[in-house]
């Protein structure tokens, strides 16, 4: 599996047979160069609907005329806007040609600005992805909660994508026990440095997690690491 930080909570994950990306926030994210046009996947895999995460979810997905992965009330609304669409929602699970897609609690909120006003569009979620044998976890936005000890012991956690942002999400220090609760091998901070309110250390992050004996993986955009 090899996994490319694509900036803020974006990962594009490429195995032997599948490339996905989650929560594909590219153009309108000023740290990062990449364009969303030269973005080849078979996936759009989404955790939820802030702009943030959505992103430019429906412009690659009709390019590369793939599905959009979503909680039922986010997959209606990338269907009506003439996206092909899995309607996935928490618990549930997706196994095709050599992919297993889990889609995971997590505690936060989920809406778009459509037509000047919030619209709501189901519950936020992380998604557990394995593919040629190695496991993700990203967590999506979240708060710490107790049920990541049930994730990580259900699934052999090869990577753990988690948000260290504060503010909107869990901080370093309720990560730190996140990544102990998932059994994580190694953990890739997101959700950090975008916007002011969320400036974070990464390297003090990864260096917190090195005396738990995990490996923490701050990578700056662009950055490719192989499980």
């Amino acid at each position: 599996m090899k996994i490319t930080y694509l900036g803020h909570s974006c990962l594009l994950i490429e195995g032997s047979k599948k490339k996905v990306i989650i929560d594909p926030f590219i153009s309108e994210n000023s740290n990062c160069s990449v364009n969303y046009k030269d973005i080849e996947v078979d996936a759009v895999l989404l955790t939820h609907a802030h702009a943030d995460h959505f992103g430019d979810s429906l412009h690659i997905a009709k390019q590369n005329d793939c599905p959009i992965f979503a909680v039922y009330e986010l997959a209606a609304y990338c269907s009506s806007q003439g996206a092909k669409v899995v309607e996935m929602n928490v618990g549930g699970t997706f196994k095709e040609d050599g992919i297993f897609i889990r889609y995971t609690q997590a505690f936060h909120s989920s809406s778009l600005f459509v037509d000047g006003q919030f619209v709501y569009m189901g519950q936020p979620c992380g998604i557990v992805l394995e593919m040629d044998g190695k496991t993700l976890y990203h967590a999506g936005d979240t708060s710490l909660f107790s049920d990541m000890k049930m994730i990580g012991d259900l699934h052999p956690i090869d990577v753990a994508a988690l948000p260290i942002g504060d503010v909107y999400t869990m901080g370093p220090e309720d990560a730190l026990i996140a990544a102990e609760w998932l059994h994580a091998k190694q953990v890739i901070p997101v959700h950090y440095n975008t916007f002011p309110p969320i400036t974070q250390d990464a390297g003090k992050f990864a260096r917190d997690l090195k005396e738990k004996d995990i490996t923490g993986l701050p990578l700056q955009i662009g950055d490719v690491m192989q499980i």
